[in-house]
């Protein structure tokens, strides 16, 4: 299945960017499904993403996440990815595949706002790294899978779809 087939979108970023808020919001606009792949994980790994993390640590949620993500069949959905997303080339490949891929670039200041606790939040981080390692590692690989990048730190959520829309090719949203 192409990309042009299945007609998928799929939003990456970091952690608190807005990517599960923003993806309900873009597919309720396009008549689209929409799936949150932190979601999936909890529900197969049957607990929290924190509650997972601590328990396994964060390269075995990086496993659980890749092969879920690579499990996914989906045509006409919004897929918000969690942050760590990236760090699997096989899920982003299957991906790609099969959808178009947007990152949602927000600043670290914002992104600190929004995230109290990065234990608590379940970010997917070696032990000691801060959210300003983690973006710093994350962002040449948001770069490399994305085909559409939008700076969302200062839109408000209409705005951030409207230009998501306006950015993918009219041909892209037909069902």
């Amino acid at each position: 299945m192409t990309a042009s087939s299945a007609g998928n979108i799929v939003l990456i970023g970091m952690p608190a960017a807005g990517k599960s808020t923003l993806g309900v919001l873009l597919a309720k606009q396009l008549g689209y499904d929409f799936v949150d792949t932190d979601l999936l994980i909890q529900r197969h790994a049957d607990m929290t993403l924190a509650s997972y993390l601590k328990e396994h640590g964060d390269q075995v949620l990086r496993r659980l996440e890749a092969r879920v993500i690579q499990a996914l069949t989906l045509t006409h959905t919004v897929i918000a990815t969690g942050g760590s997303a990236v760090c699997s080339p096989a899920a982003m490949q299957h991906l790609q595949q099969n959808g178009h891929i947007v990152y949602l670039q927000c600043a670290l200041g914002v992104l600190n706002r929004r995230i109290t606790s990065m234990s608590e939040r379940g970010i997917a981080a070696a032990s000691g790294q801060t959210l300003a390692d983690v973006q710093q590692e994350r962002i040449p690989l948001y770069r490399q899978f994305a085909q559409i990048t939008i700076d969302v730190t200062d839109l408000r959520l209409e705005q951030a779809v409207t230009e998501i829309l306006t950015l993918l090719a009219p041909s892209t949203l037909e069902p």
